[in-house]
């Protein structure tokens, strides 16, 4: 299984921070984000990676180079400018070929053993077309993006409580077939995630499971200091 990494986001609720830094390449307990999401792959026997960028992207090539000193092979996928999560995907499936990749925000992080979720992808159908890793609502998300029942993700389920409804991680299996029917350019990830979910007519072919452990969206300064601190501890 190949991996992609999202990491072409302008970073903009971390200024100043990100003001001369690439979101992922800020630093926690000593090693970029990314680098820290690069070791959980490979641990879990990942070691073809695929990473898109945009902003300061340069810095990001610069220092992991093709991947080698972290016992991984890595390709990049420039923007000129930021595609969005779907377009930034789209432009670099002919790196991901056709099999089901792994796909994770280069701006998480998850205490979860990846090495799981390759396991899942070999268990599941070709009619699936995602899986996703949801956690409970954090405080600025208190209302959550999806509801999970017996293991199917949905946008709308009016006869689920709101308990049943989760906040997605930003870590998911995706297949090459969700993006059937796109066109190069700038779009979202979620409305073909949504489509999927609750589609007109047939199944739907999202599945999704729920992490119970430790799960932080590092998207400001003040998120990436109780990283830091988690970590310290």
């Amino acid at each position: 299984m190949k991996a992609m990494i999202l990491a072409a986001g302008l970073g903009t609720r971390m200024r100043p921070l990100t003001d001369h830094t690439p979101k992922p390449m800020l630093k926690v307990a000593g090693k970029p984000l990314i680098e820290h999401q690069i070791n959980r792959l490979v641990a879990a026997g990942i070691r073809e990676i695929v990473i898109n960028h945009a902003y300061l992207g340069e810095q990001i090539e610069a220092y992991l180079g093709d991947g080698a000193q972290l016992d991984c092979h890595i390709q990049y996928s420039a923007e000129p400018e930021p595609l969005e999560t779907g377009g930034g995907i789209f432009k670099a499936l002919p790196l991901l070929g056709d099999e089901p990749f792994l796909l994770v925000n280069g701006d998480i992080w998850l205490d979860m053993d990846y090495g799981s979720l390759v396991a899942h992808a070999s268990s599941e159908t070709s009619e699936h077309l995602a899986h996703l890793i949801l956690v409970n609502n954090p405080e600025h998300n208190p209302n959550g993006d999806f509801y999970l029942h017996q293991g199917w993700v949905s946008e709308n389920a009016p006869n689920l409580e709101a308990t049943d409804r989760y906040t997605f991680s930003g870590v998911s299996i995706l297949y090459p077939e969700l993006f059937t029917g796109c066109s190069a350019g700038v779009f979202k990830l979620a409305p073909l995630l949504k489509a999927a979910m609750d589609p007109i007519k047939g199944e739907p072919k999202v599945t999704g499971q729920v992490f119970n452990g430790y799960w932080l969206d590092v998207g400001t300064p003040e998120r990436l200091a109780a990283l830091e601190n988690h970590l310290s501890q």
